[in-house]
């Protein structure tokens, strides 16, 4: 075999782009939707979260008021108020918005399985009003793996989440259970806000967020310190599963009983954490301490970071359709045609860069 003598050609070069760019152009033709695992857990959860949100709707409607539908466009009912006499904190509304896409179900389903949290597994949960949807969502994952969730919520909630008195997220608990739809109502609940006692609430708004725990009958946290309100927290926990272990331990939102200190939004990633490793919490709340229990952690504190990871929606009007979204389905290659694809093109350019094509192609007969 005759290798080249000399460089190659540059319309030699040229034509070796071309038929690169080609061939790069037929792999892509060849992409097709490829169904994610775990797909009709995902499916099942997300269906269910969709019949939620229809009856949180309907009970909305059934309060009187007209649904907002300026700042909630898809009249979800999900959507509260700017300002009322139980809200905590502020809060985006569009990041509310956003946290309505009932595939957002999909997403805690792949993290619950990725924590191995299978049939009869206990999932200590800890909500804030927050975000209603994503309350709701993560709780029928839960439930529909066969899992129980033990849940302590934080009644008060940040800007145009739960946080309208006649309509708390322990209303919307006890909505989807006399719907049919959860199994399982909170455990304990709290006031939330500064201290995980309401600070910063008037008299009056402590008032009303405790009487939405006397009205839906779940027992009332209500503790000097914070540091108390996390050890309690701790005792409900552990009251509840009488020894056993818990599969994983959910936060979402930003609740200081979970948390322990608005710090950890900047030391914990969102999603699934195995280990914290050795960061220097400034209080450990119920979160840390279920982790350096070895408990595995999914930490939800909006939903931005999951329609970017997952590849969902980012236009909250209208909502999407159920199973849409990456992690449902994603493309995938065709991968023998692109191997086959490759080989062929690596073994032009070893023709076109080594062998002398001129010798063979243009030399004279003997």
């Amino acid at each position: 075999m005759k290798y080249r003598p000399g460089r190659v050609h540059v319309m030699s070069l040229v034509a070796l782009a071309v038929v690169g760019l080609a061939l790069v152009a037929v792999a892509e033709r060849s992409k097709s939707p490829a169904m994610q695992p775990h797909f009709n857990d995902k499916m099942a959860a997300a269906t269910l979260s969709r019949a939620a949100l229809d009856a949180i709707r309907e009970a909305r409607l059934g309060l009187g008021g007209p649904i907002d539908v300026v700042n909630d466009p898809s009249e979800t009912g999900l959507i509260g108020h700017e300002f009322s006499l139980i809200t905590s904190s502020r809060g985006s509304h569009e990041q509310k918005l956003r946290a309505l896409d009932p595939n957002l179900a999909g997403v805690f389903v792949e993290l619950l399985k990725r924590s191995r949290v299978g049939e009869g597994d206990k999932v200590a949960v800890a909500l804030t009003g927050a975000f209603p949807m994503l309350n709701a969502m993560m709780l029928l994952s839960i439930e529909s793996l066969g899992a129980v969730p033990v849940t302590i919520t934080s009644v008060g909630a940040s800007m145009w989440g739960a946080n309208d008195p006649d309509l708390t997220w322990l209303d919307m608990e006890s909505v989807l259970m006399d719907a049919g739809l959860l199994k399982h109502r909170s455990v304990a609940a709290s006031r939330g806000g500064g201290d995980d006692r309401g600070r910063g609430l008037s008299p009056e708004g402590r008032a009303l967020v405790d009487s939405a725990a006397v009205r839906n009958g779940v027992p009332i946290i209500d503790e000097r310190t914070l540091d108390e309100s996390i050890a309690r927290r701790m005792e409900v926990y552990e009251e509840a599963v009488d020894g056993d272990a818990y599969a994983a331990y959910v936060n979402i939102g930003g609740g200081l009983g979970s948390t322990g200190s608005s710090q950890v939004y900047r030391l914990l990633r969102p999603g699934l954490a195995r280990n914290l490793g050795t960061k220097n919490f400034p209080r450990r709340g119920t979160l840390v301490r279920m982790a350096q229990r070895g408990v595995p952690v999914i930490h939800v504190p909006s939903a931005d970071y999951f329609i970017e990871r997952y590849d969902l929606s980012t236009e909250p009007t209208p909502l999407p359709d159920i199973g849409t979204g990456g992690i449902f389905f994603r493309d995938r290659y065709n991968v023998p045609l692109a191997g086959i694809l490759a080989v062929l093109y690596g073994f032009l350019i070893f023709v076109v860069v080594r062998i002398d094509l001129k010798h063979y192609l243009f030399r004279k007969p003997r």
